[in-house]
């Protein structure tokens, strides 16, 4: 059985986009509410019926809605972008032009703008809406239009650029220039401060500008960052997943977009990729032999009873590539990551 972008949740991933628009995008001021993510997911992937149990495990780590400050309007967006007080400020009024206006026009609208701030929220930002979009794209209802509302709420408050990027050389292929992404100098601490010393990335992709040619170069860029995880996710088992998913989120977007975005899309979406590489790449990487082969319902099992975000995660990116490798890369996922208990 095909499992991948299997959409008939029964209103299950309604409840529980429900439950998690009560809480906020973050908790402990900077890390991610993983939750909307997660259960989009496991309703894409056939398992809209585990939406509930693995809220139920994840609530403790669910904060409030954060306090609204004053409204963001169609003249003053520019300074409130980029600040993370103002959360609730942009969900009001990503809510609003969602209520009057198609979703699609607001993504057109909106993608450009957000798109050079996709750091923001270690790329969760990105990745959320990325989650939103597909399901929205699936069936529109009132339950995913506002988590769309809440990931670009989320995403232009956390909204973070990053300028003074130099270009080095680098292979043919994605995965060669994935080799070639010089590691950052040691001793940084945090996300944000590891990202401060990323300085040079391979200019890999930054002629693409046919659209048609940009999908097949982030497919490409998707199924290597998926099966890189395999051999180097040892580096930073929960950072580099983003490497993938990040990617994958905005490769999932595309079709809902105009096509003169799609090659933006992909420079942003390889700057990233390239960026948490360098970031948290090992110095060496490993030979990983998977524990047998597995189809992929096995392999979406095992890392739901795993239980840790990233993990599932992952299996949804490694789910669409497909192939054996990609089923690898999840399955090290488990093995590497702490599950949720």
């Amino acid at each position: 059985m095909d499992i991948t972008h299997t959409n008939e949740s029964g209103g299950l991933l309604e409840e529980a986009l429900e439950r998690v628009h009560a809480s906020g995008p973050e908790r402990e001021g900077w890390l991610s509410n993983h939750a909307p993510m997660v259960v989009e997911s496991l309703a894409a992937h056939g398992r809209a019926d585990s939406v509930h149990r693995w809220l139920d495990l994840y609530r403790d780590r669910l904060e409030d809605f954060p306090d609204r400050t004053a409204p963001v309007t169609d003249d003053n967006w520019r300074t409130a972008l980029g600040d993370p007080r103002r959360i609730a400020d942009w969900t009001d009024h990503f809510t609003r032009t969602l209520a009057e206006r198609p979703w699609r026009d607001v993504l057109a609208e909106w993608w450009p703008r957000l798109l050079p701030g996709l750091y923001g929220g270690a790329t969760h930002t990105v990745i959320r809406v990325g989650h939103a979009v597909r399901a929205v794209a699936a069936e529109e209802n009132a339950p995913r239009r506002t988590e769309l509302a809440h990931a670009l709420g989320y995403w232009a408050a956390r909204y973070q650029p990053v300028t003074g990027l130099v270009a080095v050389p680098g292979g043919a292929s994605a995965g060669q220039a994935l080799d070639a992404v010089p590691a950052i100098e040691p001793g940084h601490v945090g996300f944000r401060d590891r990202l401060s010393a990323v300085r040079h990335l391979p200019a890999w992709a930054q002629e693409v500008t046919d659209p048609d040619t940009a999908r097949q170069r982030l497919t490409e860029l998707v199924r290597a960052a998926t099966h890189r995880y395999a051999t180097h996710g040892h580096g930073e088992p929960t950072m580099l997943v983003h490497a993938a998913t990040a990617p994958n989120a905005v490769l999932r977007t595309l079709d809902s977009l105009p096509r003169d975005q799609w090659a933006p899309s992909l420079h942003a979406a390889w700057a990233a990729s390239a960026a948490v590489t360098a970031m948290y790449a090992p110095k060496e990487p490993v030979a990983y032999v998977p524990p047998g082969r597995l189809a992929p319902e096995e392999v979406l099992e095992r890392a739901l009873a795993h239980g840790d975000e990233h993990v599932i995660k992952l299996t949804d990116t490694a789910l669409d590539v497909g192939d054996e490798q990609a089923l690898a890369a999840a399955l090290r996922s488990v093995e590497l990551s702490e599950p949720l208990v």
